[in-house]
């Protein structure tokens, strides 16, 4: 059997535990007897599965990374306001 075709049965096996893997999820965030973390583990993974991760907020990490990010939206999203070279 080929790669491809093992990972896309892996995929689907585990695909058709979801349902089961769910419950337990939701068992254990509703747990009274669980630790906190594996609550809020549990909590997290649910929410993730239903809505996607959240999105992170960029900080600027003093590298210039969030105003090479500007500049970007200035030329690219924004050229009306003058973002061209040399700003």
């Amino acid at each position: 059997m080929g790669k491809a075709k093992a990972l896309v049965e892996i995929r689907s096996l585990a695909r058709s535990h979801t349902r089961t893997a769910i419950r337990v999820l939701v068992g254990i965030m509703r747990c009274k007897d669980a630790t906190p973390a594996a609550r809020v583990s549990a909590a997290n993974a649910i929410l993730d599965r239903g809505w996607g991760k959240a999105t992170q907020p960029l900080e600027n990490s003093g590298d210039g990374a969030l105003e090479l990010i500007h500049r970007i939206e200035r030329v690219i999203v924004h050229p009306e306001n003058g973002g061209g070279e040399g700003t």
